[in-house]
């Protein structure tokens, strides 16, 4: 049975400050299981998170996103994933994330910080680029790391996940 991982970009979200004038009005994390070839998303997220577009590294992220909200697209994989052997819903059931750095790149900005699914803590990036009134965020990470081992090789539970943010007011 194909089975999938995690993660990335929260869908339905409340509002989340973002320098006092502008908020997230909402969220969408997809991933895709590289080797596998599948995709799905995870929902849920709940943040409290700002950004100062005028000193970006005063910014922060916080933020998690419920297990239970996992979709691949197949029923019996997405229970199957919730389940002790994989993500463990049931005594973890929240994915989270808090930046402790923000910096400045040349195509956007850099947020690291401590990702921790099922228990696990682990540094964690993300680089966002800004398109208009939305935050396009990419990450990659291996689902082996959070201790949600899909495949026997850590090479081959390598999960693409990507964020975007749409923003109330433009920033």
């Amino acid at each position: 049975m194909k089975k999938i991982i995690l993660f990335l970009l929260f869908g339905t979200l409340g509002s989340v400050a973002i320098n006092a004038q502008t908020e997230i009005k909402s969220a969408e994390i997809n991933f895709i299981f590289v080797t596998k070839d599948v995709e799905g998303t995870i929902a849920g997220f709940e943040s409290d998170s700002s950004i100062d577009p005028g000193n970006i590294e005063n910014s922060s992220f916080k933020g998690s996103a419920a297990v239970e909200t996992l979709k691949t697209g197949n029923f019996l994989r997405d229970w199957s994933l919730k389940k002790s052997k994989y993500f463990n819903a049931e005594d973890y059931p929240q994915i989270l994330f808090e930046s402790t750095t923000v910096a400045k790149t040349t195509n956007g900005f850099l947020v690291d910080g401590q990702l921790t699914i099922k228990g696990n803590t682990k540094p964690f990036s993300i680089s966002f680029k800004r398109n208009g009134s939305q935050l396009v965020g990419r990450a990659t990470l291996y689902s082996s790391d959070f201790g949600v081992n899909i495949k026997s090789k850590r090479e081959d539970n390598l999960v693409q996940i990507n964020f975007l943010f749409e923003l109330k007011d433009d920033i």
